[in-house]
């Protein structure tokens, strides 16, 4: 080892030393996204307009997972041939609430054929939440979906809503469904801090439960105005350095309305991409 190599081993060496003895001082190697995903929900309107062309600007962005919400009538065989042609992965897609009980085994055949791994129920209908019990009720639900789901090799998941840490007969419903199912939870950044909960409480209360994240932005207190990802005040650098923790191996960007979906979906990346944590 000559001189010059020499003294680069010691200050890597004593900048390790250092950080392990002062937490505080900044890493050397700091994390990035690998792969950056959207959830389709952003552009849904251009996608019924033009299936095939919103999926490869998606992907000339630079995205390379998407979620879907929707295939707009198309079979799940003709999404999986679609997203081939524009070069993404579809890990994950939302289904209705009603799936659970109406054609369950439909649905996972579906997914299974579009090629996710996820299939995510997305909201809880009102008369579901009004109780406690209610709340209960699916989480029997989610269960018997979840042991249907594993043997198909699928995964089912839940995705919180703002309502789900407003607290009902003293406790908050995200934390019956955590405590009282064995589902996997596709944690929605924007809903949670606008709830009022802790993505961090979380992650250290049920590590390895959140293998997807939707990753959008909230201007602030009062109006929690929702805006591109990275232009808005939720901590994503301290949220995502957790990643390990949580289990997440998807980060889907989203914004539910914007102005400029493409313009919007291009921000949101650019910040993704730049991001380190």
């Amino acid at each position: 080892m000559d001189a010059i190599s020499r003294r680069e081993a010691t200050r890597v060496l004593g900048a390790g030393i250092l950080g392990a003895v002062l937490p505080g001082l900044p890493r050397l190697r700091r994390d990035r996204l690998a792969r950056i995903g959207l959830q389709l929900y952003t552009v849904r309107r251009e996608l019924a307009r033009d299936f095939d062309g919103t999926l490869a600007r998606v992907g000339e962005i630079g995205y390379r997972e998407v979620e879907f919400a929707g295939y707009f009538g198309r079979e799940p065989a003709a999404v999986r041939s679609s997203l081939e042609r524009a070069g993404l992965a579809a890990p994950a897609a939302h289904v209705p609430f009603e799936a659970l009980s109406q054609d369950w085994p439909r649905t996972l055949d579906a997914a299974a054929a579009a090629g996710h791994q996820w299939v995510i129920v997305p909201w809880i209908p009102a008369e579901e939440r009004r109780t406690l019990a209610g709340v209960r009720r699916v989480a029997a639900a989610f269960n018997d979906a979840a042991r249907a789901a594993r043997a198909t090799g699928l995964r089912c998941a839940y995705h919180n809503q703002q309502y789900d840490f407003a607290t009902l007969e003293g406790r908050v419903p995200y934390d019956v469904l955590l405590a009282e199912t064995d589902i996997d939870m596709e944690l929605d950044l924007y809903w949670i801090t606008t709830g009022g909960g802790d993505p961090l409480t979380y992650f250290a209360r049920y590590p390895g439960r959140f293998p997807c994240v939707h990753v959008k932005d909230s201007a602030g207190p009062p109006d929690h105005r929702m805006v591109d990802v990275g232009s808005g005040t939720i901590d994503f650098p301290a949220i995502l350095a957790r990643h390990r923790q949580a289990g997440i191996r998807h980060y889907f960007a989203e914004h539910d309305e914007p102005a400029d979906a493409f313009g919007s979906a291009r921000s949101s990346y650019q910040y993704l991409a730049r991001l380190e944590f």
